[in-house]
């Protein structure tokens, strides 16, 4: 293994892997333990915000019903619970990633350092911009179309947090398209080239995926295609600008 270059034969053995292996868990455990904490003295503040949506569409006046009396508590622990792996992802994947780097060249283990927080910015910022920019406008559509049918609308509390937290994942999942695009490129699975020539098809992969993994209507699908679709143009700028491709001298080179 990389790390143990200073030991006699240059390996861990299986022992030295299971207790590195038992540290690694203990850290990220630890680290999502404090986030816990963190996230159940944050819980008001964090449930106000993703009924924030719901009120700016229905109006401030506008309550979301309970159905026991134990579902408030539930919702609560919930998304102080989904707060808290978020905050701790990155230093769980830290850990994780660390213990893999043993097996990993110097340059790849930087790579993983950097990848990382860079995965888990994307992550976030793919959950805000549905929760601040696309959710309003998903709410009032379905709002409109309740109307429209003449049906009287009743949102619980519990399901309006579950239609949040599932859709602030899937965006957050597909920001992570420039991350992926460059890592792939980085491990010569794809080329600038490649990257060029299946643009469309990439467009179209985007657009069934957004079809399949929101609500089925054309707002929400395009409110994910699209960003996907720039950052998949973001990635392959990363990619023309840290990844250099042997030329074709080289190639031959390396052929022969």
């Amino acid at each position: 293994m990389a790390e143990g270059q200073g030991k006699t034969d240059g390996r861990m053995s299986l022992g030295e892997h299971l207790e590195e292996l038992r540290h690694r868990l203990i850290l990220a455990l630890a680290g999502l333990g404090v986030t816990l904490v963190v996230g159940l003295m944050l819980g008001k503040s964090l449930v106000a915000l993703v009924r924030l949506p719901y009120e700016v569409a229905m109006g401030t006046d506008a309550g979301l019903a309970v159905l026991s009396v134990t579902a408030g508590l539930m919702v609560y622990l919930k998304v102080s619970l989904i707060a808290a792996v978020v905050l701790a992802a990155p230093w769980v994947f830290y850990q994780l990633w660390m213990f893999v780097a043993a097996g990993l060249y110097p340059p790849e283990r930087r790579y993983v350092v950097l990848a990382v927080p860079m995965s888990a910015g994307l992550f976030i910022c793919g959950a805000l911009f549905f929760l601040l920019v696309v959710a309003v406008p998903v709410l009032k559509f379905f709002i409109f179309f309740s109307n429209w049918m003449h049906l009287e609308l009743v949102v619980t509390f519990a399901n309006h947090v579950s239609m949040m937290v599932n859709m602030m994942v899937v965006f957050g999942i597909g920001f992570q398209t420039p991350l992926a695009v460059l890592l792939l490129a980085k491990m010569g699975v794809v080329t600038q080239s490649g990257l060029r020539r299946y643009r469309r098809h990439v467009i179209v992969a985007v657009l069934i995926v957004a079809m399949l993994t929101t609500p089925p209507d054309p707002f929400s699908q395009l409110s994910l295609a699209v960003p996907m679709w720039l950052l998949y143009e973001l990635g392959v700028l990363l990619v023309r600008i840290f990844v250099v491709e042997p030329t074709g001298d080289q190639e031959d080179t390396i052929s022969s």
